[in-house]
Formats: C-alpha cells, sequence, structure tokens
C-alpha cells in the first residue's frame, strides 16, 4: 500500500506518517510549508490550487490519501475576512482531493469533526446520523467537506474525532499545563461534554482502516468515559503532578469564544467494533502516554 499524507506539519498528519512507516508501508507526506523536517519524502502542496493538487497526487499514484489538512482555527474562522480562506481550504481543498482521488480509483481518509451536529442534547450521535446542524463557520465548512467526499467518491471512510491532542502542535493539554505554572487556580467549563482524541491511537486506527474496504462514516475518539473539560483538566493536573485548582464554570460564565461551541460532543464509537476496528484506548491511558512524550 502506498499512502499520500495531507497536513504532515500537524499533530495527525505527523503521526499518520509515523504510524505508515512503522509498517513498513511507502507514504509521501506533504503540507503548504516549503519543506518538513520529517525525515520521510515530502511535497510542498496548497491544496486549494486545483492544478498542483492534481498534477501532485497524480504523480505519486497512491493507494491512498490520508487527507489530515485543515483549517481548524475555530474562533479565527468566524472572522469575515477569514471566512474565503476556511472555504478554500476545508471544502474547496476537500474537493480537489476527492477529484483526483476519483480519477485514480485511489481510497480518501477524510477527518472531520463532531461541530458537523448541532451540539445540543445528550445522546451521543451516531456516525450515519444525518442532522446535521453546524453552529459556527468552522462546523459547516467540514460538514461541508465530508458532502463533497460522500457525492464525489465510493471508497472513503468519513472519520469524525473531537477534542485533538497531539505531540505535533499546540493543544488543550500543553495550554492548561503552561497556564497551570503561572497561575494558582484556573477556570474551565463543565457543561461541554466529549471524549479527547490521542492522534497517536488515532493514526493507528486510520491505518487499520485503510488496509480494509470498509468504507463510510465512523466516529473514533479515545475510550474512558464521557467527561467534561473541567474534568479532563482535573485529570491533567493530577498525572502531571501539579496543584492548581480547577474551578468549574458554565460556558456562559466563560464567554470568550466568537465560535458556538456544542455542549453535547459525545460520539458513539460502536460502528468501529461492529466493523472489526479496534477501539481507541481509554483517554486516561492515552493522557499518561502523551505526557511521558511531551
Amino acid at each position: 500500500m502506498k499512502a499520500f499524507v495531507t497536513g504532515v506539519c500537524g499533530q495527525l498528519g505527523h503521526d499518520v506518517m509515523d504510524e505508515l512507516a512503522s509498517r513498513g508501508y511507502e507514504a509521501v507526506g506533504s503540507d503548504i510549508l516549503s519543506s518538513a523536517d520529517n525525515g520521510y519524502p515530502y511535497l510542498q502542496l496548497d491544496i486549494t490550487d486545483s492544478a498542483a493538487v492534481d498534477k501532485v497526487i497524480t504523480e505519486v499514484k497512491p493507494d491512498i490519501v490520508i487527507h489530515c489538512a485543515a483549517w481548524t482555527a475555530v474562533d479565527a474562522a468566524e472572522d469575515e475576512e477569514n471566512k474565503p480562506k476556511v472555504k478554500a481550504i476545508n471544502v474547496d481543498g476537500t474537493q480537489n482531493i476527492a477529484n483526483v482521488c476519483k480519477k485514480l480509483d485511489c481510497k480518501m481518509i477524510y477527518i472531520s469533526t463532531d461541530y458537523v451536529f448541532d451540539g445540543q442534547g445528550t445522546e451521543p450521535w451516531q456516525p450515519d446520523c444525518k442532522d446535521y446542524a453546524p453552529q459556527n463557520v468552522y462546523g459547516q465548512s467540514k460538514l461541508d467537506g465530508e458532502l463533497t467526499v460522500a457525492n464525489t467518491l465510493v471508497k472513503y471512510f468519513i472519520v469524525r474525532i473531537a477534542w485533538v491532542f497531539g505531540v505535533n502542535g499546540k493543544n488543550f493539554i500543553k495550554t492548561m499545563i503552561n497556564v497551570g505554572k503561572t497561575h494558582d487556580e484556573v477556570r474551565v467549563v463543565c457543561d461541554q461534554i466529549g471524549t479527547p482524541t490521542y492522534t497517536f491511537d488515532l493514526a493507528r486506527l486510520l491505518v487499520d482502516m485503510a488496509e480494509t474496504e470498509k468504507y463510510g462514516y465512523y466516529h473514533a475518539t479515545n475510550e474512558g468515559g464521557y467527561i467534561s473539560w473541567y474534568d479532563f483538566t482535573v485529570e491533567i493536573y493530577k498525572q502531571a503532578g501539579m496543584s492548581t485548582k480547577v474551578v468549574p464554570i458554565t460556558t456562559a460564565e466563560y464567554g470568550l469564544s466568537k465560535a458556538k461551541r456544542p455542549f453535547n460532543s459525545r460520539l458513539d464509537k460502536s460502528k468501529l467494533v461492529e466493523n472489526g476496528f479496534k477501539p481507541l484506548p481509554a483517554w486516561q491511558d492515552a493522557l499518561a502516554r502523551y505526557l511521558k512524550e511531551i
């Protein structure tokens, strides 16, 4: 199997390249940066340039494209000047990649998000649920990206994730540890519920999927039960051996986000097991392994 991976300078793309290499697969990474210092074959690629996408991927001739590149700055996506860029990357860029995959008859994995739903209620979202109602610009762009893939291809995996953390990049855990070093007390929202996703664990699952033809929509976060950001922070400080006090507050009390955040990020992952895939380990275990890495 030969893979082409977009967004390899980000948290997930970096780990996907590592996982592919560990299994002996040939993989070519890409990102918008001129170079990537990770020791793997790398091609600079702007996914919003349809001609470049066609040329680069056609020359690589992959069996699968694992599309990790995305605009992920949720609050910045709400700014009027950024909206065209968000669409260009998350929607048009995804369409460009799907078009080449169709031409080459190769598989595609598209990484999506719980933000495609309205984030209300308490029932876990099902992967094949079509009750879409994104509450912010980022969520709408990721939904539109999903639809371009599903409407263009037959050989696709759409994998929704949430609360992502990895070694290669910024994330909630790194932020909380840095804040905890300079503050005796932090206030964290307790009414947004979901589960974290460790990119190291997710990368393994994505390559597992790539080895099959069990196409469709999936949800993939770590196991270990649904929690709030407050619960997550308490466990981060506990495992990191930090004494910072964590105070639970509501989203309304926090009030700093431009983009509306989902209260219900619970994702039902039972379809993974039903299709023979190994679930991700518990988030508590993932956190412990991650803290050792950083």
